[in-house]
């Protein structure tokens, strides 16, 4: 299968589906500056400078949508601009909206799965509930996917301790749930290859952790001492960390290996560094 993407936002998670895709599709890519349209361009991406150019010529063409773009305290930027259009973009046989596993709140460590009602407990998940539901109003054939924390080559513990900014915080109880930005990229591309309309996918992997772990393992694999514990009440966190860390829970995977059949390369936090550390991130 191939075909014509077209990815509003094209960020950290978007660049690793294009390469996933490989050199049989074609990928516009919207981003707001015209240097990083170079850098796109250079990686074999059609750049569109957006908001500014003509996003229906290129959305005329597509016939996959993938949206990256965050809701904001209005709402949904790219509905906001684009919305009608995209209504009446019915050859799209495939639309992605990423989205967090912020919609499901705070269960206390508990497992939720996409069946959970979302009690969003931040004003982030709660336009993250608002954006999800206006998307799927659209009458698109809409997939949406809830994304956990993020790492990969660039963005990971080990960065962090290489750069003298990790700190391992510690709340009792608290876990979070992590996704390597690979085995998001195989889980888009293989949603893309079995359409289904109106689903909703988690993309976490199979160990939830306490975020101390995750450091220690970073630090562990470089071989150098971690930093030392500190309680999460003498952190001085600034209000946004202090708001990931109102929430714990785990998240299940069960559905995208159930539905698409999808065997994670990195099942947890310490496969992903190894793999990490050998390549060379």
């Amino acid at each position: 299968m191939a075909g014509t993407l077209l990815s509003i936002g094209h960020g950290y998670t978007a660049r690793a589906l294009a390469r996933r895709l490989g050199p049989d599709w074609q990928v516009i890519g919207t981003t707001r500056s015209s240097e990083k349209a170079a850098r796109l361009a250079r990686a074999g991406v059609e750049p569109l400078v957006w908001p500014g150019a003509d996003l229906d010529r290129a959305l005329s063409r597509a016939s996959h949508l993938l949206c990256s773009v965050a809701p904001g305290p209005e709402g949904d930027p790219v509905l906001a601009a684009a919305g009608a259009t995209l209504a009446r973009a019915r050859q799209l046989r495939w639309v992605g909206y990423l989205s967090t596993t912020g919609v499901y709140g705070d269960h206390g460590g508990g497992w939720v799965d996409e069946e959970t009602p979302l009690t969003p407990g931040t004003a982030r998940g709660e336009a993250r509930v608002a954006a999800e539901a206006d998307w799927a109003a659209l009458d698109l054939p809409m997939h949406i996917f809830r994304l956990a924390g993020i790492y990969g080559p660039g963005r990971s513990a080990l960065d962090q301790v290489r750069a003298g900014t990790a700190r391992r915080i510690v709340k009792p109880g608290q876990v979070f749930s992590r996704i390597h930005v690979e085995d998001i990229a195989e889980v888009l591309a293989t949603s893309m290859a079995r359409p289904a309309a109106g689903a909703v996918y988690n993309v976490a992997d199979d160990l939830p952790a306490p975020p101390q772990d995750v450091v220690a393992c970073a630090a562990e694999l470089l071989g150098v001492a971690p930093p030392p514990e500190l309680a999460f009440e003498d952190a001085d966190l600034s209000p946004m960390a202090k708001s990931f860390y109102s929430e714990s829970k785990r998240v299940s995977n069960a559905r995208i290996k159930e539905r698409l059949g999808v065997s994670l390369a990195y099942p947890d936090y310490r496969a992903g560094l190894a793999a990490l550390l050998k390549a060379g991130f």
